[in-house]
């Protein structure tokens, strides 16, 4: 059956109502030109699923506080400064089908704006009043930074293997979501064990998403994804399925792929390499890996009762594995 994420958000709405407060108080300003760049960003904000998995991670740990509706608010606002500034990075026109800030706005402008969504999440922090969560949010901005450079390092210098593969996406995309679930749980419970299983279970989830991510590449299409297929595989970013055909390949088809990827290839150039791809095993062997990471945060759930919250966690990764956007 499929998995709606209306559906695993049912048991938190009255939650992310009080998020939703949070979240508008935090991003609020005296400046017309900042309100009216951070209404376009919101406008098409996607799934709201890192503020999602705090919550959710709060309610199966203990009793959600007015500081988990504050941690999911400042996940959010951090994720969303991320996005806006690898749009800029990527020069990328276009983010979940309507046009990028960027492309609206101009490059100065949208990182300007994406530094203020980052600067309210730090002014934010502090009413926290919590070391330990200050400590986390502080280490996955970092992560997050470093991520996105040596992905950007390794696409211009070459040397992306599958064991840098997975340094990267764990601080660029699974830091966040680990984050997201480590606060819900230490905002709502004193249990040290209940942390760190939710962490665990967010980085293994947030792994599993980013190479859902990277399959979208390339085998998405423009109007499901919002956004141009293939846009890694132009900017010689080697994803795990292509990582994984490359060694599948023979020196001559590696040399072929190599150089498409260095014309930042042509339609029929792409077309040819996701076949390649497919014929050896690279997208069967994602998806694998996408199950492998999936099971491996569920089992981090076996510590906590049933409930309908470890239900909805459960269904997380479930959707995470069926979703086609």
């Amino acid at each position: 059956m499929k998995v709606r994420l209306s559906d695993i958000a049912s048991p938190i709405l009255d939650d992310l109502k009080l998020f939703q407060k949070e979240f508008e108080n935090a991003l609020r300003s005296e400046v017309r030109l900042v309100n009216t760049m951070v209404r376009y960003v919101l406008r098409n904000r996607g799934k709201r699923l890192r503020p999602i998995l705090t919550i959710l991670s709060a309610r199966i740990s203990g009793q959600p506080s007015l500081d988990s509706m504050k941690a999911a608010a400042l996940v959010e606002i951090i994720h969303i400064a991320t996005l806006i500034h690898d749009d800029v990075v990527d020069e990328s026109n276009l983010r979940r089908g309507w046009p990028s800030i960027k492309r609206v706005f101009n490059n100065k402008k949208a990182v300007l704006i994406g530094d203020y969504f980052l600067s309210k999440a730090l002014s934010n922090m502090i009413s926290l009043r919590n070391f330990k969560a200050l400590e986390t949010l502080s280490s996955t901005a970092e992560r997050l930074s470093s991520g996105e450079i040596l992905q950007l390092e390794k696409a211009l210098m070459g040397g992306m293997s599958e064991k840098v593969y997975y340094q990267m996406i764990k601080d660029k995309t699974a830091s966040l979501f680990a984050t997201a679930c480590e606060l819900g749980a230490l905002t709502a419970s004193d249990n040290q064990e209940h942390w760190t299983a939710m962490r665990t279970f967010g980085e293994n989830l947030g792994i599993a998403f980013q190479i859902k991510d990277d399959l979208f590449d390339l085998l998405g299409d423009k109007a499901t994804l919002g956004k141009p297929v293939s846009f890694d595989v132009k900017r010689n970013k080697r994803t795990l399925p292509l990582l994984y055909a490359l060694k599948q390949m023979s020196p001559m088809e590696r040399r072929k792929y190599l150089w498409a990827l260095k014309r930042h290839g042509s339609r029929g150039d792409l077309a040819r390499l996701r076949r390649l791809i497919e014929d050896s095993g690279g997208i069967d062997y994602a998806e694998g890996q996408i199950v492998h990471f999936g099971n491996k945060a569920l089992e981090t759930l076996r510590i906590f009762p049933p409930s309908t919250y470890k239900d909805s966690l459960t269904d997380i990764v479930r959707f995470n594995a069926q979703r086609a956007w």
